[in-house]
């Protein structure tokens, strides 16, 4: 198994299972146009949709489901990171975006090596660029892997989908057929990666509300009711970037 940028390895055959149709990219759409165009200005070219979640919260459920309702792609965490690590997709991505697109992910990337002291590590630069890379193009939804640190606030919708702790860990032990006390076992250690991860190349903790355009509970609220209120909280955050432009 390949280990994960800063030494964080998780099991790659239960990543994501709180994502049962994470993988709908089994061909993905590198670019939500499908072939190569020229970008308005300013770039990013549109919105996307940062989201962050703790385990058994139900994240990639309710980001395919926003996904149908947009029409926009999906991108789940195994497949940003295969994707960056990956040489021919990294290029089919990268192939996608003009001369002015490439430079302004160049110089976003600088800026958070500089402004807030992004990691080094090669792994998490490749990743940081190839979420930069698909976020100049807009119309994209991102699950995990520090997203909302990478694009810019003004054209990111970033999302946390939280749940009480009970419920979380009766999910993942239905869902992986699990015990009571190994599921809480597992949700524990899946957030306590994700939190390290964040932590360690992003300096940022995901319990900090503030960072965050929209927190939804999923118990509360139910998958469908989160996407609907996600896609409408685009389309808001969409409608004043319009405006700024204008």
């Amino acid at each position: 198994m390949t280990e994960r940028p800063g030494s964080l390895q998780e099991d790659s055959s239960q990543e994501e299972l709180d994502l049962p149709v994470s993988r709908i990219a089994e061909s993905p759409r590198h670019g939500f146009r499908g072939e190569p165009a020229d970008f308005p200005a300013p770039i990013p070219a549109g919105l996307s949709i940062a989201l962050s979640r703790e385990a058994g919260a139900r994240g990639g459920s309710i980001a395919k489901r926003a996904g149908v309702k947009l029409g926009w792609q999906v991108y789940s965490q195994d497949l940003l990171e295969y994707i960056s690590q990956e040489g021919t997709f990294r290029r089919d991505v990268v192939d996608q975006l003009p001369a002015a697109a490439l430079e302004w992910v160049e110089d976003r990337l600088n800026r958070l090596h500089k402004e807030q002291n992004l990691s080094r590590h090669p792994s998490v630069v490749e990743l940081a660029r190839m979420v930069l890379s698909l976020g100049a193009q807009g119309e994209v939804i991102l699950l995990g892997r520090g997203a909302g640190c990478i694009l810019p606030a003004r054209t990111t919708l970033n999302v946390r989908l939280v749940a009480p702790l009970a419920d979380r860990v009766a999910y993942m032990s239905e869902w992986l057929r699990l015990t009571e006390e190994e599921a809480a076992d597992h949700v524990r250690r899946r957030d306590s990666a994700r939190a390290e991860f964040i932590a360690t190349h992003f300096h940022r903790k995901p319990a900090d509300i503030h960072q965050y355009d929209l927190i939804l509970n999923s118990s509360l609220l139910g998958e469908e009711s989160c996407a609907d209120l996600i896609v409408q909280a685009a389309r808001a955050k969409m409608s004043a970037f319009v405006e700024d432009l204008d």
